[in-house]
């Protein structure tokens, strides 16, 4: 249910992302979400994507994340996929135990709701623990 896109900035992770949620349009049967942190897809996703800029709703941390992602489900039943662009810049922090943490309750949350995720993280791919690993 959960797929990480990792690496460096400038890897591409961004250009995979677009075109992934481009393509989730034609194939996901509900609604699709992106969650990001600044207005950089703006005008590269396609139109009928929910858009959330993360920085206008506070999410300080992962327990934070954790409640805004709970509520937009509890807000509509019909969203199929979460795509979070810049995890660790979202939630303002690195690549850490939290973030396997927040990474396994993601996967639980998304197998009892039927919702995929697709989630950036802009760290060394080679510095990614076998907790993230398994989620590549």
């Amino acid at each position: 249910m959960i797929r990480v896109i990792m690496g460096k900035k400038g890897s591409g992770k961004t250009k995979q992302m677009i075109e992934l949620i481009n393509n989730a349009v034609q194939t996901e049967h509900g609604n699709v979400v992106c969650i990001e942190r600044g207005n950089k897809l703006t005008f590269d996703i396609h139109y009928q994507i929910r858009l959330v800029e993360s920085s206008q709703y506070d999410i300080a941390d992962y327990t934070a994340l954790k409640g805004f992602i709970s509520g937009l489900y509890a807000g509509n039943y019909d969203i199929t996929h979460i795509f979070i662009d810049s995890l660790t810049k979202i939630v303002g922090g690195e690549c850490n135990l939290e973030t396997e943490k927040f990474l396994d309750w993601l996967n639980k949350f998304g197998e009892q709701h039927n919702i995929k995720f697709t989630i950036t993280i802009s760290d060394d791919v080679t510095l990614a623990s076998e907790s993230i690993r398994k989620y590549f």
